[in-house]
């Protein structure tokens, strides 16, 4: 492969733990409950699309304002503390040195994953780092794949897409983007379902190499 399109949450980076537990907090602090499912279920919505989820069920607060809470508690932690995942960087520097285009498609708002792309010092080696809130819409929507494809020059395709979320996989794949499953701990509970869907599957990100 020579294009692709990459998370940034539990793909890239080990971030997952503190990316739930902003998204979470809100609930917990309003007493909401949720099912076990929450986490495969807003990890592809992105912040404002998690918080029109949480409207819907029965958080009695202004959208712009659940947006802003989360977005305050991942700040220091995306800031100063997240680390990239086990052999990323090196995995990056090695298919850019063969010509890849390498590109972000997140969840995440620009004021967190453009801080901590920055500080592990790979923001540049990325041709398009993009949060949903650049394409209007969700991970769980469709079309989102195709308009980065269309943004990239690439037919969709040609780009392999990784990510270690069960509904980011299967949407991208109806898209029509070839999809890698990236194994990470908070959705070790959905593996062999996100090898069933993906056409690949890492464990490690050394093995990205091993696929032509």
């Amino acid at each position: 492969m020579k294009t692709y399109l990459f998370d940034f949450d539990g793909t890239l980076v080990d971030s997952m733990p503190t990316y739930v537990s902003a998204m979470l907090k809100i609930l917990d602090d309003n007493g909401i409950s949720y099912g076990n499912d929450i986490v495969k279920i807003i990890t592809p919505l992105g912040v404002l699309g998690t918080a029109e989820y949480y409207v819907k069920m029965g958080l009695d607060l202004p959208i712009e304002e659940i947006v802003l809470s989360m977005k305050k508690y991942m700040l220091d932690a995306y800031c100063y503390h997240i680390e990239a995942k086990k052999n990323v960087i090196p995995v990056l520097n090695e298919l850019k040195k063969q010509g890849a285009s390498l590109n972000v498609l997140t969840a995440s708002p620009h004021v967190t994953l453009d801080a901590c792309l920055k500080r592990l010092g790979i923001y540049g080696i990325f041709d398009n780092v993009w949060s949903c809130d650049d394409f209007a819409t969700t991970k769980a929507d469709p079309e989102i794949y195709k308009m980065a494809a269309e943004r990239i020059g690439e037919p969709v395709e040609n780009i392999l897409f990784l990510d270690d979320n069960l509904n980011a996989d299967l949407t991208a794949k109806t898209a029509g983007m070839k999809v890698c499953g990236v194994y990470d701990d908070s959705s070790a509970d959905y593996t062999e379902e996100i090898k069933a869907a993906a056409d690949y599957y890492i464990y490690d990100f050394s093995e990205l190499l091993e696929i032509k």
